[in-house]
């Protein structure tokens, strides 16, 4: 494989309900992405979708794992969950829409933009949901520059 087609890969597990984990997972890919050369403005992007998702597994289901995949020209995090799955996925992206505990709430999350979030920092998102199965989500970020392997 040429340089230009290097690929860096990691797999992040993330625990439904490990508050005290929450933005563990963003915190370790923004800074993989800064050591591999990524340009600042692309890294502020993907630390956002990453953190959110992350937080939308540790909210809401039993499990998840986040794929990241750092190839020239873009970043691309899948996070496939084991949970409840999002009944209505269009009034799951409307901002402000949340289905959160009154706990929750208390600790700062379900403002209801989480998804609405990730998906105006990706460049390519799709998301697919299973009710009673899961959630999975595909982000693209096109990064400026190339990154260093």
């Amino acid at each position: 494989m040429g340089e230009a087609e290097s690929v860096y890969r990691k797999e992040f597990p993330v625990r439904g309900g490990d508050f005290a984990k929450a933005g563990a997972a963003a915190c370790e890919i923004k800074e993989l992405l800064k050591d591999l050369g990524i340009d600042a403005a692309s890294v502020r992007r993907a630390a956002i979708v990453a953190y959110e998702s992350e937080m939308n597994v540790i909210m809401y289901a039993r499990e998840a794992r986040m794929d990241l995949t750092v190839s020239p020209g873009k970043v691309r995090l899948v996070v496939d969950d084991r949970g409840p799955g999002i009944p209505d996925i269009e009034l799951a992206l409307t901002e402000g829409y949340s289905t959160a505990t009154a706990e929750m709430r208390e600790l700062g999350f379900g403002a209801g933009m989480g998804l609405p979030n990730i998906k105006r920092n990706a460049d390519v998102f799709a998301i697919d949901s299973e009710v009673g199965r899961g959630t999975r989500l595909d982000i693209t970020i096109r990064t400026n520059g190339h990154h260093t392997s």
